[in-house]
Order: structure tokens, then sequence, then C-alpha cells
């Protein structure tokens, strides 16, 4: 009898010994201890490593795990002199993933949310404004295959394309061309 009390006293679930159950959340622990123990630096080329971010957006990202300010600033700045940062390299990532579907006005103010340098973005606004009217026939053709017919139409069209972030210049460009064919 004293044999069954000292083991049900050990055992965990299923009859198992209790060893079992302790090793397993000993290595989940472990596990996490070590995800948690990662350096700053780690971190960062962690985050780096899976796709290009702006040096304000790493920041924002690292500060809840280092001491200090000063220690991500440090290592942003050692990050940007090894070349593994890069507002540059971050601002025409963004321009590739997204100029196919959005306008000039978009891609601007999500650089300028990321904390892109005004210089750097006056030459994507450049280099985008270059491009906006055949992106945004593209895009319009996409989503429309006849031109607007109607003011309803045309007003449903202008509204899709400026949600998109092209200027009223562009879309009376495209869809004003149409309105006066229709006539």
């Amino acid at each position: 009898m004293a044999a069954l009390s000292a083991r049900s006293t050990n055992s965990g679930r299923n009859g198992e010994p209790a060893s079992v159950g302790d090793d397993a959340s000993a290595v989940e622990k472990k596990a996490t201890s070590k995800r948690a123990g990662l350096s700053l630096k780690a971190r960062a080329l962690n985050f780096l490593s899976r796709r290009e971010y702006s040096r304000l957006e790493l920041g924002r990202r690292l500060a809840p795990h280092a001491d200090s300010a000063e220690e991500v600033e440090a290592l942003l700045d050692a990050l940007v002199e090894q070349k593994w940062l890069s507002d540059e390299r971050f601002a025409h990532s963004v321009v590739n993933r997204r100029a196919s579907r959005v306008g000039t006005r978009v891609i601007l103010q999500e650089l300028r949310q990321h904390g892109v340098d005004v210089h750097q973005t006056e030459i994507i606004k450049e280099e985008l404004m270059a491009t906006e009217l055949e992106r945004a026939k593209q895009v319009w053709s996409k989503k429309f295959s006849a031109p607007p017919d109607d003011p309803r139409s045309y007003a449903k069209q202008y509204r899709f394309m400026a949600s998109r972030g092209f200027s009223g210049r562009i879309l009376q460009q495209i869809l004003g061309d149409w309105e006066d064919d229709l006539a």
C-alpha cells in the first residue's frame, strides 16, 4: 500500500512518472529563455534577414529589448556603418513592393511614416512621378474593363483610383480622355 501511495504522488497524467513532465517543461523554459536571451544585435540581424527596415522602424522594434535608448542608437549606428541597415535600400524596397498597385502619394506617405529622410523621399517622388501615368493605367485596366459610360461609373472609377493614391491630374488624363470619346 505504501508503494502504491508513493507511486501516485510521483506520477503525472496517465500514470507517467512526474520527471517526464518536468523535463518537458524544463525544455520549454530553456527554449523560451534562449529566445529571450538573444542579444540586441542578434535580434536586429534576425529582423533584417527577413526584410529591409528603416532606421526608425528597427529602433522601435528593438527598444523593448534594450536597457536604454543609447544602446539602441549605438547599435543602429553600427548597423548603418556596416551597411546592414540602409534607409535608401528600405525606400527602394517599398517602391518595388508597392509601385505597381498604388500611386505616388501612398508610397510617399508610407516612407514618411517610417522616418525616411526628406531628401531621399524627394528623389523617390521624382522617379515615381515620371511613371505615374503608366502605372495608373495598369491599375485601372486590372480593375475596370471599360471606360466610364455615365457619371456614376465615372465617380466610382475616380474614387477607386484616388483611394489608391493617384493624383487628380493623372485621373483626369485617364478618365477624361474616355469621357470625351463618349460624347
